[in-house]
């Protein structure tokens, strides 16, 4: 198990625990340290813009278990995924064709017991918003990502992203009667 880094021996129990698996019930079949090693890197450079991404697409919950299973699919499928040209790209589309069963809205209530750091309507708001207007409003203005960081990301070209945009934000001002012209 040595040849585990901690941090994808965390993805494989998780993935075993999703399986409904333990430890003690699989045999757990050592990966070539190379490759578990370039896997870390890689994870600790995606992982946070793929989970914003997710969240802003998904929620809070449900975007972070996207994200673990996004992960755990690409570091099964690493030798695939590690060859292709936008692989954080590719595990995005993952993690949205994983989730698509689950079409519940996310909810965007703050915690109880803390005051607001936004408009108290703006969850509600973004709720009402398609997945795509939601994500690249989100990431855009939450995040501050360039619309080719979020189209490169989506696999959507520039334009569709600025329209995704455009439409979310005056669907979010009439929500919430806000003018900013």
């Amino acid at each position: 198990m040595s040849d585990l880094g901690p941090l994808c021996f965390g993805f494989l129990v998780a993935r075993l625990a999703w399986l409904g698996l333990s430890l003690g019930e699989v045999v757990v079949l050592r990966v070539p340290g190379e490759g578990v090693l370039e896997f870390e890197g890689f994870v600790r450079e995606v992982e946070p813009r793929l989970r914003r991404a997710l969240v802003s697409r998904y929620g809070f919950h449900d975007g972070r278990e996207a994200t673990a299973v996004a992960l755990a699919w690409g570091f099964e499928n690493w030798e695939r995924v590690s060859a292709m040209e936008n692989p954080a790209g590719y595990l995005y589309r993952v993690a949205c064709s994983r989730a698509r069963p689950r079409k519940q809205r996310p909810l965007f209530d703050p915690p109880a017991g803390t005051e607001p750091v936004v408009e108290p309507a703006l969850g509600g708001a973004l709720g009402e918003l398609s997945e795509n207007q939601r994500v690249a409003v989100v990431l855009t203005f939450g995040f501050d990502w360039t619309l080719d960081e979020v189209a490169v990301f989506t696999g959507t070209s520039v334009s569709t992203v600025n329209t995704h945009r455009r439409r979310g934000l005056a669907k979010l001002q009439r929500s919430l009667g806000v003018d900013l012209t």
